[in-house]
């Protein structure tokens, strides 16, 4: 078996802040399912990852004895083309793109490729380098992971309490999930539901969509194209063009869109986040690398919000906000663009430190709920996100 090992260099790390403050980018879900699930169905292997130090831990990096390691940036995602082309790649050898970029290395485990041999790719190469290249991509993917993950599987068959538009073959449920009195259109793509997922009565879902196992879309959602529910979370309201991460509720009334929302977070009950400018003009979106707002070319950009960060109930976000890790936001008015990780507060009350004993105490209330442990190697890596936000403020 090959020996893989998925990298991010620092730059792609920080252009991916604040969701690589908890994952690798491979770890990412861009479609069905993340870039690691991907590329695993499309070069087979051992897989591993090649990350920030204080992650190692939790994601830790296994090297080839002989040093016959393959090294492929997890921000890229993969097509047959491109798979082909970096399984063919020789000891010593590494793959760029156009810019020079290295996107593949066959060799010893490093990211000092200066004495690799370079090749250049031909192959038109899809990545994310901004957050919100996650959910401009998401459309695409989505259709191309429905191809993927339900081939050669049949499907379990539709309630006749449902409404389908367009061509009922583009609805995947499997075993395990169920959708009564839902209207499913696939008019503009297909609809994957996946085990144990719940679509409840009165929803209305138009393609392409994902909602992924173990999720619940509550009654009288609306969930338009390229939407991806993660494992486990709660849905409501309205969402349009949101990537979800797994461990996330968004259960109630209140529009999002054009977002991602990383794991363990919560939105409550009427909250609302534009993703338009009233004057239409080109959205700016908070950059952790020059540590201001860099022009997306989006018109389009609503809630990037990294894990475990929290919005009560009416909260009304601007155009294009990011938080951090640990947040809490609650309280009338427009919280600023940026919120560092583990602040608390509000627009009109200001902004406060979390406490990282407060955080503890928090997500383990939280995570319990799902049977889940905060592990001592978790304390770890927060304490660390703790100590750099407070860098950042």
């Amino acid at each position: 078996m090959r020996n893989i090992i998925l990298f991010d260099t620092p730059e792609i790390r920080t252009s991916l802040l604040p969701l690589t403050y908890t994952r690798p980018s491979a770890d990412i879900i861009v479609g069905i399912d993340t870039i690691a699930d991907k590329w695993k169905h499309f070069i087979p292997g051992n897989y591993s990852n090649l990350t920030a130090d204080y992650l190692c831990e939790l994601f830790p990096t296994i090297t080839d004895p002989d040093g016959d390691n393959l090294l492929i940036a997890g921000n890229i995602l993969p097509s047959q083309q491109l798979a082909a082309e970096i399984n063919g790649l020789e000891s010593g050898c590494a793959l760029a793109d156009s810019d020079g970029t290295i996107i593949a290395a066959r060799g010893e485990a490093t990211l000092q490729f200066e004495t690799f041999e370079i090749r250049t790719t031909a192959t038109n190469i899809r990545r994310i380098k901004r957050p919100f290249d996650i959910f401009t991509l998401n459309f695409e993917a989505i259709s191309l992971d429905f191809d993927r993950l339900t081939s050669g599987r049949q499907s379990q068959p539709l309630s006749p309490t449902c409404t389908v538009i367009g061509d009922s073959s583009l609805i995947f449920i499997a075993p395990g999930a169920k959708v009564e009195g839902a209207m499913l259109n696939t008019s503009a793509g297909p609809i994957y539901i996946a085990e144990g997922a719940e679509i409840m009565e009165g929803s209305c879902l138009r393609g392409p969509i994902a909602i992924c196992h173990h999720s619940t879309v509550n009654m009288a959602t609306k969930i338009y194209g390229g939407t991806t529910i993660g494992a486990h979370c709660k849905v409501g309201g309205e969402l349009n063009n949101v990537v979800m991460l797994p461990y996330s509720n968004k259960a109630h009334d209140g529009f999002l869109g054009n977002a991602v929302i990383g794991s363990w977070c919560n939105l409550g009950a009427g909250c609302v986040a534009s993703n338009l400018k009233n004057d239409y003009t080109e959205i700016k979106l908070w950059d952790y690398a020059s540590r201001r707002f860099l022009r997306t070319g989006l018109q389009f950009c609503g809630l990037i919000m990294g894990d475990h960060s929290k919005a009560g109930i009416n909260t009304m976000f601007n155009t294009a906000t990011v938080t951090g890790v640990g947040v809490n936001i609650h309280g009338t008015g427009f919280p600023r663009n940026f919120v560092a990780s583990f602040s608390e507060g509000s627009a009109t009350t200001g902004f406060t430190d979390v406490a990282l004993s407060k955080f503890f105490a928090i997500a383990t209330r939280v995570m319990a709920r799902r049977g889940i442990e905060l592990t001592d190697a978790w304390r770890r890596v927060f304490t660390h996100i703790h100590e750099a936000a407070d860098q950042l403020k």
